[in-house]
């Protein structure tokens, strides 16, 4: 028989042991979300380069539908097939994609130019807005200066020589990180891609014994989805690169090409990366007069509405289905926390924790047993 005062320590002990469980998990989660903070970036190029190798194994399974073939050397004909296509795009048309890269970046910068003296004329304050030196050069060139013949003082060389080498080093080390962040992306895509069983169990293995048929259960099916949605992505990406080429090419804008290829690239974010490319379209399509803008604009509406109406719901709907409003207010979340990364990966990490969510939802209520008097 316990009497009062052991119910009352046991109850001190209950509460004492909730208090410290409780503690820990909150500091626990603490240092979860400071860690994710600090190393963003780099969770972020983990997640692509799994993107990736997802993506590839998804092509390497469907040449199996077709080729009855180890997965070893399924997975060598995609990578051979798309590093010959983009070999194909870089040595055919690589000199007029560095041609419409120049005119479509000095285009971009007079249609700045205008839009901002016409802000001006019409009593807007630009200030707010960071248009660098972009109206330099015609206020130069509408005073020139008198030709001189005093040398520079060497204050003035070592002035401009360190900032030439700032500038350089900016530019090499931005180029560096890229390069390297691409080969790192590419590197853990084909590792994934390569032995997907073995990451699986892995990761399966860091599960407790008894979770670990439901987890089981939860990675295939984020695989799942994560690979039909892949698929479907790349293909809406493909249309929207070929009509907005096709399209731009007949209205008669000039950089067609890389406009196309920045558009395709550009769906593959959800709602924010269409007014991107609609921007950067109508924004380049102003050169060539308002007829040819009213018609790029006319022509991003079409093909917003064909990604939208027709590619999203055939081809996207069975593979993932979230409403656009929570979509899009999670991209503006992780966009403004995280930036790029957060808005370009956002979509496959909301499909992750919907897949958790409607597994857990869907699991049955365990029967509670009956207590026979």
């Amino acid at each position: 028989m316990t009497g009062p005062a052991d119910n009352r320590l046991l109850a001190r002990n209950d509460l004492a042991w909730a208090i410290s469980v409780g503690g820990i998990a909150i500091v626990l989660f603490a240092a979860l979300l400071l860690f994710t903070w600090t190393f963003a970036a780099t969770l972020f190029l983990i997640f692509a380069g799994v993107l990736l190798g997802v993506a590839l194994n998804a092509m390497a399974n469907m040449l199996g539908r077709i080729v009855k073939l180890p997965h070893s050397l399924r997975l060598t004909i995609v990578c051979l097939v798309l590093a010959g296509l983009l070999s194909g795009i870089v040595f055919l048309g690589g000199a007029t994609i560095a041609q419409q890269t120049t005119v479509l970046t000095n285009t971009i910068k007079s249609q700045l130019v205008s839009v901002k003296a016409f802000l001006e004329r019409n009593g807007v304050d630009t200030s707010l807005f960071d248009f660098g030196s972009l109206n330099a050069a015609p206020s130069d060139q509408a005073a020139p200066a008198a030709p001189t013949h005093n040398l520079p003082s060497a204050g003035t060389l070592a002035s401009s020589g360190g900032a030439i080498f700032s500038q350089s080093l900016k530019l090499i080390l931005g180029t560096v990180s890229a390069v390297g962040n691409f080969f790192i992306v590419l590197f853990l895509g084909l590792a994934f891609a390569a032995q997907p069983g073995v990451y699986r169990a892995g990761l399966l293995f860091l599960v407790p014994a008894r979770h670990r048929a439901r987890a089981t259960v939860v990675i295939d099916r984020i695989g799942y989805t994560l690979e039909r949605w892949l698929i479907a992505q790349i293909v809406t990406m493909a249309a929207v690169f070929l009509v907005t080429w096709i399209g731009l090419a007949v209205i008669g804008i000039q950089s067609s090409f890389i406009l196309g290829i920045q558009a395709g690239l550009l769906a593959f974010i959800p709602t924010v990366g269409a007014i991107m490319a609609g921007l950067i379209v109508v924004l380049a399509s102003l050169a060539s007069g308002w007829v040819a803008a009213l018609s790029a604009f006319i022509l991003f509406l079409g093909v917003h509405a064909m990604e939208s109406y027709v590619l999203t719901p055939i081809i996207q709907r069975q593979a993932l289905d979230i409403p656009p409003a929570t979509l899009f207010a999670f991209q503006i979340l992780l966009g403004v926390v995280f930036g790029i990364w957060g808005l370009a990966l956002a979509l496959p990490l909301m499909a992750i924790v919907k897949v958790m969510i409607d597994h857990f939802k869907a699991e049955p209520e365990r029967p509670k047993p009956i207590l026979m008097a």
